[in-house]
């Protein structure tokens, strides 16, 4: 019993760094808003209003998003795979809308 005490005491170390870095990561995400990560080599991320999911245009990328990584993303967030100018085009269209 005294041996596994350290690796729970590890365990609990690491679960409270996780939560930790995930609280960090989320905090500056606005309610109603969701961030995604966008481009093809080097990804940017990004916050959009929620609404964006339900325009035709917003869904054929996260369909492009599904097909290339299912769910597995490896920003660890919403991965678009699409060229940066071209989601900045297709975001700022939404808007004006």
């Amino acid at each position: 019993m005294g041996m596994r005490l350290p690796s729970m005491v590890l365990s609990a170390k690491h679960l409270l760094k996780l939560h930790s870095l995930h609280a960090r990561n989320h905090s500056d995400v606005p309610k109603g808003h969701i961030a995604v990560y966008v481009g093809e080599i080097q990804r940017k991320r990004f916050v959009v209003p929620i609404s964006f999911l339900n325009h035709p245009s917003f869904q054929d990328l996260l369909n492009r998003a599904e097909e290339e990584f299912g769910f597995n993303h490896p920003m660890g967030g919403l991965t678009i795979p699409c060229k940066e100018d071209a989601f900045i085009d297709l975001t700022s269209q939404l808007q004006a809308s």
